[in-house]
């Protein structure tokens, strides 16, 4: 019973992706860009150092909203062993007695780890919601700060302008990863959900801002030690965690488009390399000499800096032909780039500008 309703909603995911593809052929590029846009790499590389250095709070908890958004997919993943379309509809006796339509495939198609949820929805539900949330409390505070107490139209036309971008950007987001053959139409749905319940429950949560180094440390290994323990746990009952990598590497068209980088545990090294390298940065000397500093100049310059620095270091990739050493780069890469944006470059940034007030003086 419970197969088949899966394979009616799997099969109606199909026939969605083949409408998508057949009657919107020219939406191509912008559904490709929209699933490059929504990765969680552009959080990091982008809406980090922005927000950082715009305001602390927001960049600190859209690194934990992102990192543990993003673990529980994984988990959730392991749980619930989603198919893909790309190598559901070859396999499926769905299409037994009849033609399966026809999947195109693209270089973003050929994700190797299970679908459900879809992280790629859940992260930017998760991410946006965040953002939105924040700049709300944001001009919330500052009306405090003036006394203002009631709400005027400009606060109502604020909330109905996010909220809109907000659910315009999943419902890109959900279309693409449609499209693409990524993931069901489910699978979409169920990452948007699971991403809004992350972000909501960091809204709630203080202590993210004043967490130590060991709380950062031990947070990092016991997310590592479940993950690697989970996994290897049920391997020893029999379970095979990695049975997407295969069906990705048989069903996807082209090899070169099965990327090591999407399988599970290069997700999990990221994620937790990015968390460790934050409390790394927060707890750095360079850090706690240069956080007083808050003039415009001193933000502009270090947003300015950390993006063109990780635009140029995102062009280093860890070699793929030893797959520990991959893994291991991985994780220094992932560290290194709060690292630089929270204390390295603002280091360098007000040393720059303190000689140069020294100079013309």
């Amino acid at each position: 019973m419970h197969e088949a309703i899966m394979d009616a909603v799997q099969g109606f995911g199909v026939s969605s992706t083949n409408y998508l593809q057949t009657n919107y052929p020219d939406a191509q590029g912008l559904f490709l860009w929209v699933s490059w846009a929504a990765d969680l790499r552009n959080t990091f590389f982008i809406f980090f150092p922005l927000w950082f250095h715009l305001r602390a709070s927001v960049g600190i908890k859209l690194i934990w909203v992102a990192v543990i958004g993003d673990w529980l997919n994984l988990v959730f993943k392991w749980i619930l062993f989603g198919e893909r379309p790309y190598w559901w509809v070859h396999e499926a006796t769905y299409y037994a007695n009849t033609v399966p339509p026809h999947i195109e495939q693209y270089p973003m198609t050929c994700e190797t780890g299970p679908g459900s949820p879809s992280g790629h929805a859940m992260g930017a539900a998760g991410v946006y919601y965040t953002l939105v949330t924040s700049i709300l409390a944001i001009m919330t505070s500052k009306k405090k700060q003036y006394g203002i107490r009631k709400s005027s139209n400009k606060d109502w036309y604020l909330k109905v302008i996010l909220w809109t971008l907000f659910w315009g950007v999943q419902v890109c987001v959900c279309l693409s990863r449609v499209f693409i053959a990524a993931h069901f139409p489910h699978q979409v749905i169920a990452g948007v959900i699971t991403g809004m319940i992350v972000a909501e429950a960091f809204n709630k949560t203080q202590w993210i801002y004043s967490a130590s180094m060991k709380k950062y440390f031990y947070t990092t290994l016991f997310l590592t030690s479940f993950a690697l323990g989970f996994y290897l746990l049920l391997k020893a009952v029999g379970v095979d965690l990695l049975w997407t990598l295969e069906k990705a590497q048989k069903w996807c068209v082209r090899a070169e488009w099965v990327h090591l980088d999407s399988t599970p545990f290069a997700s999990l090294l990221r994620n937790m390399g990015t968390l460790f390298g934050l409390g790394l940065g927060l707890h750095s000397p360079l850090y706690t000499e240069t956080k007083k500093s808050s003039g415009t100049l001193v933000k502009t310059g270090c947003i300015i800096s950390s993006l063109v620095l990780l635009h140029l270091f995102d062009s280093f990739k860890p070699p793929t032909h030893t797959v520990g050493l991959f893994y291991l780069l991985s994780f220094c890469k992932s560290a290194t780039v709060p690292l630089v944006t929270v204390s390295i470059v603002p280091y360098c940034v007000n040393r720059a500008l303190s000689l140069q007030n020294k100079k013309g003086v």
